[in-house]
């Protein structure tokens, strides 16, 4: 059994990783992708398939100071009404570029805080949206809730429209933690949202908690995920908190001597994952969990588990598109990202085109690599037989880059001919072992702890 000793050998609690919600990782998107290829891009999707949309709403009533999201803070809604018409505007150009037949798989709106449109602002964009775009079978159409910004009016609405996921952001439900991370919210205002959530009908919940806060023990651990466990989740993500003040400034609000050491960032993920495991919650991938009849615990099992820029996901669409301030899409042919300021978006998408300021466009063994990568961070494993058969290696250089990963971390992956494992002692690693697969310079970007 690997212990801590060997593990920090290896490297885990000092390594600076990316997450891998996509490959290439965003620091390493150029401008080689602009409006003209990403407007190219829509065209060639297939007529009649299924697509994925994202919405991105990036503006708070309040800032939280561990967010190291693309936020503004407001007021008023007046900024919001006008960023609403340019996303349907945004919209618009996107449907003079669509083939026909196109419906949506999945439908998400994140943010910044989503639910700070108002009820009338929620019905315009979303029937905005389904003009362009309708719902096709079994689709998903998922909004980030803010407990602190919803009300019975805004569900209404969000229900109305078709909205049948929700998720709510926790983080962690101490007072302490709580004020020192600037994000105020009580259990009974998050259980309340729970339950108006579900009295419409809308039985698919989703939370997320976050581990390695300042001043976050064992013990305060322990009774944060008890509380998140009496609201019955069907899914949680349990993400490590990144600290990097470097690129979110309001990070610097939070004192780095009351943040837990990597080692105890370790023991706080395996106090969170025991206890959605004796709640038989199935562990999906690294920082997910899911009861057994959610759609991701199928998705794993039948080995149809994907990753993308929301986490994990049982969407098969070939296609993401991201409507809105810096938001990203995906595509057979590369990834493309709007304006990341909401400014310069604005002023593209008022003068009649998108605002894509940089992205990828896949070369070389990008697909492969993703594959190979995506592979390990759902399944901990790589199956060959896939491998070769989709992607055009050969099973010499395949077996390669498994001995090359295998010998990085002291032989502790297994390898048999149907491919490469890693087995559930050395699952902390996942990530530094993906990186062993990624081509790209490391050191051209700043990344989160590995733990």
């Amino acid at each position: 059994m690997i212990v801590k000793p060997q593990l920090a050998r290896l490297g885990l609690f000092d390594a600076k990783v990316p997450r891998y919600t996509s490959y290439p990782t965003a620091p390493h998107f150029s401008n080689d992708v602009g409006s003209s290829l990403y407007g190219d891009w829509i065209s060639d999707i297939k007529p009649g398939s299924s697509i994925s949309l994202y919405i991105h709403v990036p503006f708070c009533r309040r800032l939280c100071w561990f967010c190291a999201c693309r936020t503004q803070g407001t007021q008023t809604d007046n900024p919001v009404i006008a960023y609403v018409d340019v996303l349907k505007a945004e919209l618009d150009l996107l449907a003079a570029r669509l083939p026909e037949g196109v419906t949506l798989s999945r439908l998400h709106w994140g943010g910044g805080t989503p639910t700070l449109l108002n009820p009338d602002l929620m019905r315009d964009l979303a029937a905005h949206i389904l003009d362009v775009v309708p719902l096709g079978p079994n689709a998903e159409f998922s909004v980030e809730i803010d407990p602190n910004e919803i009300d019975e009016a805004r569900l209404d609405a969000l229900a109305e429209a078709g909205m049948n996921r929700a998720s709510i952001g926790v983080q962690d439900f101490d007072d302490e933690i709580q004020k020192t991370i600037g994000r105020i919210q009580s259990y009974d205002t998050t259980r309340k949202a729970a339950e108006m959530i579900r009295e419409r009908g809308i039985h698919s919940l989703n939370a997320d908690i976050l581990y390695g806060l300042p001043h976050q023990t064992k013990t305060r651990m322990t009774e944060s995920v008890q509380k998140l466990l009496s609201l019955n989740p069907d899914r949680v993500a349990l993400y490590g908190y990144a600290h990097v003040p470097w690129m979110a400034k309001r990070q610097q609000m939070i004192p780095s001597d009351a943040l837990p050491t990597p080692e105890q960032r370790l023991d706080l993920f395996d106090t969170a994952r025991r206890l959605f495991m004796w709640d038989n919650y199935a562990e999906i991938g690294i920082d997910h969990f899911a009861t057994q009849e959610d759609g991701l615990t199928r998705a794993l099992k039948t080995g149809k588990l994907k990753r993308n820029f929301q986490g994990y996901t049982d969407d098969q669409a070939e296609v993401l598109i991201g409507v809105g301030a810096s938001s990203i899409s995906r595509f057979p042919q590369g990834y493309a990202q709007n304006a990341p300021a909401t400014s310069a978006h604005t002023k593209a998408i008022r003068e009649g085109r998108f605002s894509t300021s940089r992205g990828h466009l896949f070369k070389g063994q990008d697909i492969l690599r993703s594959r190979l990568i995506e592979a390990l961070m759902c399944d901990f494993k790589i199956n060959s037989a896939e491998i070769l058969r989709d992607h055009g290696i050969s099973v010499s250089e395949l077996n390669q880059m498994y001995q090359s990963a295998n010998a990085a971390f002291d032989n502790l992956l297994s390898i048999t001919e149907d491919g490469l494992f890693i087995p559930p002692e050395a699952r902390p690693l996942t990530r530094m072992i993906a990186r062993s697969f990624d081509a790209y310079d490391l050191s051209k970007a700043g990344h989160s702890s590995a733990i």
